[in-house]
């Protein structure tokens, strides 16, 4: 976000998924059940999409499109 122009006006999303991967990229199941992850993603997504002058709606399925897809 930093390297984009927008870690001040995203500050503390980072540090909100700190922990949730391992050092080596992969997510941490025995810290987070994944589904809890994926509903945190979407608050977050809603956050930035109302930031950006958007409507908290475009984040809507993103939840269910992710536990569709990878939960297994």
């Amino acid at each position: 976000m930093g390297r984009l122009g927008l870690g001040g006006r995203f500050g503390g999303l980072a540090a909100r998924l700190d922990g949730v991967f391992g050092a080596d990229g992969v997510f941490a199941h025995d810290r987070l059940r994944f589904i809890d992850f994926v509903d945190d993603v979407e608050e977050l997504l809603e956050e930035v999409a109302w930031q950006e002058g958007g409507d908290k709606k475009a984040a809507d399925g993103f939840e269910e499109y992710m536990l569709r897809h990878y939960s297994g």
